[in-house]
């Protein structure tokens, strides 16, 4: 008999706020599900995981004789300078290195990797390296929190390869189409409730969206009868006012039939016509009682707006033969060499290909050149939406940089380019860039030190559903998706002649992400974009480039 999670009246607050996370929540799991979690940012997704793994005290009841293990583990800095295998016990009780091995085969990486320092792993490798760890297990519980950020389409193929194999876990995720090919439930925050129903991803959205057009027409034939009734009672009302004022003074001549009993006549009338607007009242609360809510659960999607501006050429970025990299400080063994040729991301191989260990004999330090993209050729013509595609470390971001950097913005010191990258003179540019570790401090300040009108930044937010009492916390303590559309936000109030966007889907929710696939699509900028959510790119790009660095 297979296990359950019971969640039963489940109230949880987090201290100083006003709103709960959850009010008295009931539904239950079976622990062989493959459950995707849905819900806008910010209303508690990565919270009722932390619940479950006892983190917070909550009013309400979690029964279950589940262990629960947590994706992405969290590393100390010591754990991130030494080999995975030195550190994975701590991480997993009882972990066995020749099940983690069976698990990175599925995942497609050498076992040579778990004997190499952590922080020398690019992130692929790193989130697969955890999530070998993670499952190499049993009769433990999933919760795996967004295991796809900042992923390149080969290594989430992978991953989403290797997920749909397994069951009995929580996926939080907003990419549609990993949602689609992992999970068989979906436990979905609606704006007032929880609900759990079969299937993946886009079988809930058609439903929901069945639903939730099913309700608004319920809600506007409710609002006519509302209305029909208002008038009634209005009308009957004035028939009653009306009727009164003749209670009291006559015109001998109009009312020449007037007889003593009339007054007592009238006043009985015009009880009976009260008692009828009386009725109307009561049945339109009625109705108003039994219809409160209707649509408290469907999720409206705001129409966004920017202000794409018109550039005098067709061109806007030209590359011919363009070569990207940085100077930075490059290792190798061998003293004489010569200077280092173009390493990996983290500069730590010799110039022929023979991986350094820092601290081994013969290691030492030069000046180099780290190219990251070499003979790229690309072209931008006025109206396009360009998405860049590659591997992570083929130069996306780069290459985004380099036309930054010819438009006059500040970027990394140490940047180079070599070849043909021209720009178009005065172009004005909205850049959403990757990074949020810069958000801190309080909304007025940061609106303030950018020159932002204060009160639209905050409806923009507002559109992007983002609660009013975020406003007045320090944006340190924001959720990753919150953080992102802070960006998303500065970046849609920036009139441009193009929009520079890079990974500016990362932690946002997929309404958010509907929103801004409408948007473009409405207003039609021009764009380079590095995004990659597959279901994004196919409905905004108007050409895909690929980067082979």
């Amino acid at each position: 008999m297979m296990a359950q999670i019971n969640v039963t009246n489940l109230t949880f607050c987090y201290d100083g706020s006003f709103d709960n996370v959850f009010e008295d929540v009931s539904f239950s799991v079976d622990t062989d599900w493959k459950l995707g979690f849905i819900g806008r940012n910010g209303k508690g997704k990565t919270t009722f995981l932390n619940l479950l793994l006892g983190k917070y005290e909550y009013s309400g009841n979690i029964c279950t004789q589940m262990v629960f293990d947590y994706f992405p583990y969290q590393l100390s800095e010591g754990q991130k300078a030494s080999p995975a295998v030195d550190f994975m016990g701590d991480l997993k009780a009882g972990c066995e290195p020749w099940r983690v091995f069976c698990e990175l085969d599925k995942l497609r990486l050498p076992q040579e990797v778990l004997y190499r320092p952590f922080s020398t792993l690019s992130h692929g490798e790193r989130t697969r390296v955890m999530l070998a760890i993670l499952f190499s297990g049993e009769n433990a519980f999933l919760l795996i929190d967004e295991p796809t950020n900042h992923l390149d389409q080969e290594a989430k193929d992978v991953v989403k390869n290797y997920l749909r194999q397994k069951k009995g876990f929580i996926l939080v995720s907003h990419d549609r189409d990993l949602l689609d090919a992992c999970i068989d439930h979906v436990l979905v925050l609606n704006r007032k409730t929880i609900e759990i129903q079969k299937g993946n991803f886009s079988s809930w959205w058609e439903n929901k969206s069945r639903r939730d057009n099913f309700s608004r027409k319920e809600n506007e034939k409710h609002l006519r009868e509302i209305g029909q009734l208002r008038q009634s009672a209005r009308q009957s009302d004035r028939w009653a006012q009306k009727n009164e004022s003749t209670k009291i003074g006559r015109d001998p001549i109009k009312d020449h039939d007037y007889k003593n009993g009339s007054r007592a006549y009238i006043g009985a009338k015009t009880k009976k016509m009260q008692s009828r607007v009386k009725q109307y009242e009561r049945r339109m609360e009625r109705e108003i009682e039994e219809k409160e809510g209707l649509l408290k659960d469907v999720e409206e999607v705001v129409d966004l707006k920017i202000t794409p501006l018109s550039y005098h050429k067709d061109v806007l970025v030209l590359a011919r033969d363009c070569t990207v990299g940085y100077v930075v400080p490059a290792r190798w063994k061998t003293p004489g060499r010569g200077a280092p040729g173009a390493g990996d991301l983290e500069g730590d191989f010799a110039p022929g290909g023979e991986r350094v260990i820092p601290g081994e004999p013969g290691f030492e330090m030069g000046e180099g050149e780290r190219t990251v993209l070499r003979g790229f050729n690309f072209e931008l013509r006025q109206g396009e939406r360009i998405a860049l595609r590659g591997r992570n470390g083929c130069g996306k971001s780069s290459f985004l940089k380099a036309v930054l950097s010819r438009m006059g913005q500040d970027m990394e010191a140490g940047l180079f380019v070599r070849g043909t990258l021209a720009v178009g003179t005065g172009l004005k540019v909205s850049y959403i860039n990757q990074d949020t570790s810069f958000l801190k401090g309080d909304m007025k300040a940061f609106c303030r030190a950018r020159g932002l009108d204060e009160s639209l930044f905050c409806a923009i937010l507002r559109q992007l559903d983002m609660g009013r009492e975020q406003f007045v916390k320090p944006m340190e303590d924001y959720s990753e998706g919150q953080k992102k559309k802070v960006l998303v936000a500065v970046g849609l109030m920036t009139p441009a002649h193009v929009y520079v966007w890079d990974e500016p889907l990362n932690y946002i929710d997929v309404f958010s992400r509907m929103q801004i696939e409408n948007l473009l699509l409405k207003f039609q900028p021009t764009m380079i974009v590095v995004e990659h959510d597959v279901r994004f790119c196919e409905r905004i790009a108007t050409r895909i480039v690929e980067v082979k660095g």
